[in-house]
């Protein structure tokens, strides 16, 4: 084939910037000390051999079950080194959640850490289905190590084409069982090339530190891909983020670029030590999976100085698409389309709405997914010609800039009409005692559909559940106020961090079963 038609993003991530003769530069800043680009690449290479020694093929399936670290960055890049396509998997995850991706994927072995072994071993006696494992570390039973297999020195990525698949990305729905959108080498490098080095400048002097971990696709390339392709360093660490880690990591590596969450922008500035903390050396922050209220952007800026860059992905389409940037945010937008994507808002026929209406995003690019694993139906509602109808709702205003409005699926119709929760959750976040909100449908004991909500807060109160009540009811229609309003010590999250509104929608149908409706 010929170098246009040829595109590993092992290479393109990677093993060029050795070739580019910046080998000696900073690739992972760890908590035990730092990696060079050299030293990653000749790891990629470990693990590269290691699984050439497993029969590992290119298109085949690798689970990678790792905590964030060395190993991770290199068995990612050591498969896509052969050609075989990583599946990122939450080594944390519930076993049952893991069955199903065993059962799904069939993946030809795994590659894990000593604590994800029992994990492992038992999703795979679920699944009933073998699953070899290679161990990172010391190993117990019969279970091949990392160490045990020999290292052939470089090697040479498989000259595989653009439209290959590269990695399995998870999609990101509330609802439902997860599938996976098999993604190109060509996604990857296209959005690189648009949103990090077009859109928001990622820099070679870069330090990048991530809340999410790698196995979620937005810090896949927030905090690996993007800072790698440009010769910068990324900052990693194996435990849960908290605030407290977080404040630690910043003071230890001096971030420039923090890749984070809604639900940890409000952790942080809850912390009591928030306002000593040194944010200084931060140039932005990104926020993804749920829309940031603007009053907790503005609360943020106050508190840090930081310019916090609000967008939107999806596994369709990979990663951000649609994104506030340096120097231009408007507080409660998802910013413009990305330059090199093109947005569109239609209604269920679709046909464009006018600028100010409600109406489903439309997007298409490059970075245009192949498809779901073993999903056609669902396919052909979503991958439609160049374009991919991602479900979102959102509005356009005159300047062209988008604001999130919900999820398509998850609107709610209430005495005929219809309700978007993320409306009745922004009006309930407004409330000072609230510190999250999520609402859903559920149907009440005679069938009729009703919205319920599930809040966190700053501090519990017997009748608070009641101001709640009143407090949407002053603000939005009557039909939209919720029915039964519960004080929850935290929300069920997904795989990938988001609120579980198929849990919340049980628990919602469960308290209206035994809740007289109050009268507005």
């Amino acid at each position: 084939m010929s170098h246009s038609e040829r595109l590993n993003i092992a290479d393109r991530f990677l093993t060029d910037r050795v070739r580019e003769g910046r080998g000696d530069r900073i690739a992972l800043r760890l908590d035990e000390g730092e990696l060079s680009y050299a030293e990653v690449d000749a790891l990629a290479d470990r693990f590269a051999s290691a699984l050439h020694h497993l029969d590992v093929r290119a298109e085949e399936r690798v689970f990678l079950a790792l905590a964030d670290g060395p190993a991770f960055v290199g068995a990612l890049f050591g498969t896509l080194k052969l050609g075989a396509v990583p599946v990122m998997i939450n080594p944390h995850q519930p076993v049952e959640a893991f069955a199903g991706i065993v059962s799904y994927a069939r993946a030809r072995l795994a590659v894990v850490d000593p604590d994800a072994i029992a994990l492992a071993e038992e999703a795979a006696g679920l699944a009933s289905t073998s699953l070899p494992l290679l161990v990172v570390g010391d190993a117990g039973g019969e279970h091949v190590r990392l160490d045990d297999l020999p290292a052939d020195g470089p090697v040479e990525a498989v000259a595989t084409h653009p439209d290959d698949p590269a990695l399995w990305l998870f999609s990101g729905g509330t609802t439902g069982t997860p599938k996976a959108v098999v993604q190109t080498h060509r996604s990857f490098a296209n959005t690189t090339e648009c949103y990090a080095h077009g859109a928001v400048g990622y820099r070679e002097d870069d330090v990048t530190l991530s809340v999410p971990k790698l196995y979620f696709g937005y810090a896949t390339g927030c905090n690996l891909f993007f800072p790698f392709s440009v010769g910068a360093s990324a900052a990693l660490f194996p435990d849960r983020a908290t605030p407290e880690a977080l404040f630690a990591r910043i003071a230890r590596h001096r971030p420039t670029i923090l890749v984070t969450v809604p639900s940890m922008i409000q952790a942080m500035l809850d912390h009591p030590d928030a306002a000593a903390q040194d944010l200084s050396s931060v140039r932005f922050a990104t926020s993804a999976g749920e829309a940031l209220p603007p009053a907790l952007y503005e609360r943020w800026r106050a508190t840090f100085d930081v310019e916090v860059l609000d967008g939107l992905g999806t596994a369709e389409m990979w990663h951000i698409f649609v994104s506030n940037v340096p120097g231009d945010v408007r507080p409660g937008t998802l910013g413009r389309p990305v330059p090199g994507f093109r947005v569109e808002v239609r209604d269920d026929d679709g046909r464009e709405v006018p600028t100010g209406e409600v109406g489903k995003l439309w997007v298409a690019g490059d970075s245009r997914g192949i498809g779901y694993w073993r999903d056609m139906a669902r396919t052909k509602q979503v991958f439609r010609g160049e374009w991919v109808v991602t479900g979102d709702l959102v509005r356009r205003d005159e300047d062209g800039y988008l604001r999130y409005v919900g999820r398509g699926d998850d609107a709610i119709k209430v005495k005929g009409k219809w309700l978007v929760p993320a409306e009745v959750e922004g009006v309930l976040g407004s409330h000072p005692d609230v510190t999250s909100a999520t609402v859903v449908g559920a149907p009440d004991p005679a069938g009729l559909i009703k919205p319920a909500a599930f809040v966190t807060v700053r501090t519990h109160r017997d009748d608070l559940e009641q101001e709640l009540q009143r407090w949407v009811i002053d603000r939005l229609e009557a039909y939209k106020h919720p029915r039964v309003i519960e004080i929850v010590e935290e929300l069920p999250r997904t795989h990938l961090g988001k609120v579980n509104r198929t849990v919340m929608k049980q628990r919602a149908r469960e308290r209206l079963a035994t809740t007289d409706e109050p009268t507005p």
